[in-house]
């Protein structure tokens, strides 16, 4: 059952419709990858374009978040810790942009003896944001569901941060893999992990707005 209601609720409902767009992004963001690996670099393009709709999307999601706050949902003493988590989940998409960008622009060669591991890192990274998502949605219903679940979201990260070391390490000691290929695979390589510390960085709040809350 709800903790709040009114003002409050409402919030509530926009933060979940702000996740979910976060997670449009991310899921094209996949697509994107995919097409990519497979060759096919027109459909990896497309998909750019769609990660790109997608995270203003939920820039202005974020946007609207804001504004309820400040119109007068929760005390003013907690809505500081709303607006930084809407934050912190906004900079989750922003990432994945940075990440499809920086591969679209650069086009390096794919490492096909990599490409499983190269998937393998992308969905820990997405992983670690659905774990997130559940955190958040438990902050209105369970706090110590939320607490519980924002300590499995840190354990998800590390998994992704074992998956990126191993797959980077994987990529500098090839000898088929050219140094411009490598340098451009180790940027893209990090932002996807930046995925999952994103995710992390929120699951923080979570624990310090779950924290406050039960007292």
């Amino acid at each position: 059952m709800p903790i709040f209601g009114g003002k409050e609720s409402n919030v509530f409902e926009a933060i979940e419709t702000h996740l979910e767009a976060v997670n449009e992004s991310l899921v094209a963001f996949r697509e994107l990858i995919a097409a990519y690996l497979s060759g096919d670099f027109e459909r990896a393009k497309a998909f750019e374009k769609e990660v790109d709709q997608l995270e203003s999307k939920a820039d202005r999601l974020r946007r609207s978040i804001e504004t309820m706050l400040y119109e007068g949902a929760f005390l003013p003493t907690n809505r500081g810790d709303y607006v930084r988590l809407s934050e912190l989940i906004d900079q989750v998409a922003d990432t994945a942009e940075s990440a499809a960008h920086t591969l679209i622009l650069a086009k390096p060669k794919v490492p096909l003896e990599l490409e499983g591991e190269l998937m393998e890192l992308v969905d820990s990274a997405l992983e670690t944001y659905s774990i997130l998502v559940d955190a958040v949605k438990a902050l209105n219903v369970d706090v110590d569901r939320a607490i519980e679940l924002a300590k499995v979201v840190e354990d998800a990260e590390e998994k992704a941060d074992d998956v990126e070391y191993d797959v980077k390490g994987k990529i500098f000691e090839s000898e088929t893999i050219t140094t411009y290929a490598k340098i451009i695979w180790n940027q893209i390589l990090t932002k996807i992990g930046d995925i999952a510390d994103r995710a992390e960085d929120a699951s923080d709040q979570v624990m310090l707005m779950a924290i406050k809350r039960r007292g």
